[in-house]
């Protein structure tokens, strides 16, 4: 049996593939189910401090949605489908550590929403990027009328959806929807680079302050004071403050346990 999700981990960095090479990563019912799973499984995985999503093969991030499964389904079908990518995109933006999109390919449609879930978006200078959908008669149903607007703005995310632009890596890089396109060979590196920078710092402070960020972005700035307030009061218990401190005073780097 084919797994259309694989998971492993190392060194506090979780790796998660899209594994439907030969369609391109499009997602069928069945990933959609199985990254759901996968994503309540790290939700409360303390091994992974950081994660890092990427498509199988060097063709393609995700195509986005399994258009040959979808003409076979009924609009009950299609209904349960696009719950299941709004659910399963949801829980990617909600998962407590940092996350990285290494975008190795094509990335349309849902895999372009998914990619928006992620905190960061690295990608190869190859990659072909947009929100595809209006040219099938729909519109992005994951996210994208969402989160593209905060990123780009609201006239250019209107433009991209309307006309179904597909963007290079480097349109995408100044558009600021990407944080850095590297060359095909380099993109594992620099997202474990990247990983490894967030490693090195308090994992509670992390998670704390990509709630802070992520929940404020969508408040007025009063509220968005409150919820950073609220945020810093619990780090303050943490060994791993008091660890820090530590080894301030006695010229070293710190341990830092999570905890």
């Amino acid at each position: 049996m084919n797994m259309t999700v694989l998971f492993h981990k190392e060194n506090g960095i979780g790796y998660l593939t899209l594994n439907r090479e030969e369609s391109l990563n499009s997602m069928n019912y069945d990933m959609l189910c199985d990254l759901k799973d996968r994503m309540n499984a790290i939700h409360v995985d303390p091994d992974v401090k950081v994660l890092i999503v990427t498509g199988a093969g060097e063709k393609a991030f995700s195509a986005g949605a399994d258009l040959k499964e979808r003409k076979t389904l009924n609009e009950s079908e299609v209904r349960r489908n696009v719950k299941a990518i709004q659910d399963m995109t949801n829980s990617l933006a909600e998962l407590p550590m940092p996350t990285i999109a290494a975008v190795n390919g094509y990335c349309f449609g849902g895999g372009f929403e998914l990619m928006l879930a992620c905190d960061f978006k690295i990608a190869v200078s190859e990659a072909k990027l947009g929100l595809t959908e209006t040219s099938w008669a729909i519109i992005p149903g994951a996210g994208g009328t969402q989160r593209l607007p905060r990123i780009v703005g609201e006239m250019k995310a209107k433009e991209l959806i309307f006309t179904a632009k597909k963007m290079s890596a480097s349109e995408a890089l100044d558009l600021g929807i990407l944080l850095k396109v590297v060359e095909k060979e380099k993109l594992n590196e620099t997202c474990e680079q990247l990983a490894s920078e967030i490693l090195g710092n308090g994992p509670v402070a992390i998670q704390q302050a990509k709630y802070a960020i992520s929940r404020g972005m969508s408040a007025d700035l009063q509220t968005g004071l409150a919820i950073e307030a609220k945020a810093y009061e619990l780090t303050i218990p943490t060994k791993d403050r008091q660890e820090a401190l530590r080894a301030f005073s006695e010229k070293r780097q710190p341990n830092f346990t999570g905890k």
